[in-house]
Order: C-alpha cells, then structure tokens, then sequence
C-alpha cells in the first residue's frame, strides 16, 4: 500500500528553507535533490500499453539513489536472489559491533575513515576468535551492513553482519562452532577484542590527521561499554535470506513511518526501546529533521554492504567447494517469497484494468517532457524514443 507521505513531500516542502538556515554539503543536496525528483517528470519515463486491452499508464523513472526510500525494493530483492548461491548449509548468527556515543563527533567529520575502520576492526574480531583453537580454529566469513541510524534518526553508528556457524579449516574441512554451531563465541570477550582492534586503528587515524587522544576521549572510551550482541542463530537458510531482506538496503526512515506534515513540522513513528520497545510518535520541525536525515547520507561511492573471508568474491572458488560437500538444501525451498507489488521481474507486467493481457512498452519520453500522445490500440506499436 502507498504510503500517505513521503520523504520527497517534506523536501519540496522545506529544503529550500534547510538549504538557507543549514550548512548542507554539496553531496547531501545531490542525493535530497534526486529523492525529490523520484517517479516524477523530471527523470522523464515512458508509457506502458496492455496487450488486450489497451489500457495505457505512464511511469516515471525511479533515482534509483541507495537513500532513497521508494527506491529499495526491488534493489533489495535483486541482491538477496543473487546471494541464494552463496549459502552454506549450516546455523547463521546475527552479530552487531556498535560504536560508543563518544566518536559521534568523529563520524561526523571523518564519515569514511571511522567507517572503514568499524568494518576493520569488526572483520578483526571475527578472525581472532575464528582462527583460535579454544573457539574454532577455522576461516570465517560474515556479510556485513552498514546502519548508521537509531529510531529516532539520530546517529548511532553500527554493523550488522550475519555469520555463518564455522569456518574452513587448514586441512579444507568444514568446522562448526561450539555445541555443533549452536553458540558462536562469548560476547564479553568479543566485546575486548573489538575495542582493542578499533582503538588501536584510531589511534593510527589520529596521528595522520595530527590530532591526539586526549585524557577526556580516553577516558569516555574506555569507561564506555563497546557493545557486542549476538542472536540465538537462525532455524536454516530460508530464515538467513529472509533476514538479509530486512537489513540490507535498509534506509534512515521509510516513507510508512512518517504520519503527518506541514509547514512547519514532521511527524513519525519510532519504537522505545528504554519503554518496553512501545511504538511512540515523534514530532520535529522540518528542517530539523531533515538534519538528522543528512547525518545518514554515506559519502560517494562508500560500500555500506561488505562480504569478508569465505564469502568474499575472491573465495568464491572455495565456497562452491565447501557447498558441494555440505550438499545443501535445493535452493527452491531457499528461495524467498515476494510480494507481486515488489518483484523486480518485469518483463510481462499484469495488467491492472483486465487481469489477463500483459503491459507492455510504447513510448519512452526524455525527462521534463510529456509523452506524445498516441492512438490506443490492442497490438503494442513499436517503441519510439522523443
């Protein structure tokens, strides 16, 4: 169901103002620019006609900006379907390395650098553990994401990666975790390692950008809890690809969870964690929240979603390998079903108005042109490009 507002409404409405009362960097405008020109005329489209019928509609084209929110859906089905060959069949944990309140002011500043050095220092940590006798003694591999949002879009920098329960050992065989990869590994522990492996990395940060890790940082970094969660591991494979579909391609704020706008002001939903995780609503004036938005625009060309050890491409060779000897699940009970409205499998559209032709397209139009019109008629007239 379409959404009743959206995040391109709230930019029409207040960028302008954002844009004078705000600092607003030169690729934060870029991608609010292309969320407000989203599925309108000024990325132009082209007209769809049923082969029955004859029902004609127009559709514009998408930004297809990874911050956009009506833009992921097909994205995310795309990504997921390609990640069907890559499954082990084995128990997968969901692990997530959060980065204390007191770097905030960093990520702001240095969004590149503190990122990559969270996917470092959280690959590291894995590995340690991994690569140990007394826990594994393995190779690992984990598909990372990057969310740098809380519920109530303000920053809060963390990974989310789904690990699969073992790890190739020296000798090329399969090694489960402990109880048979029903346990990964102890989060107090991890939660050490992590921080070690993170602070030493920015410390080196640091001195290249000459600056110093002062007694106040030092001492709100070490007194501050690195925290470290790791899920009960899923039930199988179908559960892994269902729970990949939540997470990665993820945006700040879905259109669904705004529920009112005016001039002045933008209403949301979020949940309260510290209130029994109770669905609340959040008032905030508009430009304050398209603020908060920016704080979640990645830099250019930045990969939000990483694939480590086994499961990276270069390894792809040993992965199949490994399949092959764990003789996985068929991956039609793999594969996930999607809802008709997201399917990115548009070669034969239904029609909407007979049930029973197929949309198919006539006409394309270039961006901030209306489409020449054209007699209707039940036989598809060759594709002409204006």
């Amino acid at each position: 169901m379409r959404a009743k507002y959206e995040l391109a409404d709230i930019i029409r409405q207040s960028g302008i103002r954002f844009m004078s009362e705000r600092t607003v960097l030169p690729y934060h405008q870029k991608v609010l620019r292309a969320i407000e020109q989203c599925r309108t005329s000024a990325l132009g489209g082209h007209v769809e006609r049923c082969t029955a019928c004859g029902t004609e509609r127009v559709s514009y084209n998408s930004c297809r900006n990874r911050h956009c929110p009506k833009c992921q859906g097909s994205n995310r089905n795309k990504w997921i379907q390609a990640r069907q060959d890559d499954l082990l069949d084995c128990r997968y944990f969901h692990v997530v390395f959060t980065l204390p309140e007191c770097l905030n002011s960093f990520c702001l500043h240095y969004p590149r650098e503190l990122y990559d050095l969270l996917f470092l220092s959280a690959k590291q940590t894995l590995q340690t553990f991994g690569g140990d006798e007394r826990y594994l003694g393995a190779g690992m591999g984990a598909v990372a994401v990057l969310h740098t949002w809380g519920q109530t879009l303000m920053l809060h920098p963390h990974i989310h990666l789904i690990v699969p329960g073992g790890g190739i050992d020296k000798n090329g065989h399969w090694k489960h975790t402990r109880a048979g990869g029903k346990y990964l590994f102890p989060v107090k522990a991890m939660s050490a390692v992590y921080r070690g492996k993170f602070m030493s990395g920015f410390k080196v940060f640091l001195e290249n950008n000459g600056m110093e890790l002062t007694g106040e940082l030092k001492t709100a970094v070490y007194r501050k809890e690195w925290v470290v969660y790791a899920k009960r591991p899923f039930g199988g494979a179908a559960q892994v690809i269902e729970y990949l579909g939540r997470y990665t391609h993820k945006v700040a704020i879905s259109n669904h969870r705004l529920t009112g706008i005016d001039h002045e002001n933008v209403s949301f939903t979020y949940k309260d964690y510290s209130d029994g995780c109770k669905t609340k609503i959040m008032t905030l004036d508009s430009v304050e929240f398209l603020r908060r938005f920016c704080l979640h625009i990645l830099p250019p060309g930045f990969r939000k979603i990483r694939h480590f050890g086994i499961l990276a491409s270069r390894n792809k060779p040993k992965l199949k390998a490994q399949q092959q000897k764990m003789n996985p699940p068929k991956t039609e009970k793999q594969r996930p079903v999607y809802n008709k409205a997201e399917s990115f499998c548009t070669e034969r559209k239904q029609c909407p108005c007979c049930k029973t032709g197929h949309m198919e397209i006539v006409m394309l139009f270039m961006p901030n042109a209306p489409p020449l019109r054209q007699p209707k008629s039940p036989i598809a007239s060759p594709m002409s490009k204006h």
